[in-house]
């Protein structure tokens, strides 16, 4: 999968796999991006980037849940994967969802 998010040709096939990892929102489908995160270059990041926004800016929630499996991932032994959590922290805290909860 993490070749599919740094397709180095296509950056369709980047963000549309880093959205459809993202929207399992789980620490399966967070650990493959941020792993990913970890090795992508500049083009990369910022579609990567496009998806975390895509995917967490509607609902509050889903976004602080995404942050606490992130600060889980960050971690994990393997340090691209603790890496990439860390650099997708700081992205997810950047993002200003729509909606709240009341």
């Amino acid at each position: 999968m993490a070749s599919l998010v740094l397709d180095a040709d296509d950056t369709f096939v980047t963000v549309v796999t880093a959205e459809a990892l993202l929207r399992r929102k789980d620490v399966v489908g967070l650990g493959v991006v941020a792993a990913s995160f970890a090795g992508a270059d500049g083009t990369q990041s910022e579609w990567i980037g496009t998806a975390l926004n895509d995917v967490y800016g509607v609902f509050a929630d889903e976004r602080d849940a995404a942050v606490r499996i992130c600060l889980t991932l960050s971690r994990d032994p393997d340090a691209q994967i603790s890496g990439g959590a860390i650099d997708l922290i700081s992205l997810l805290d950047r993002i200003d969802p729509i909606l709240r909860p009341m």
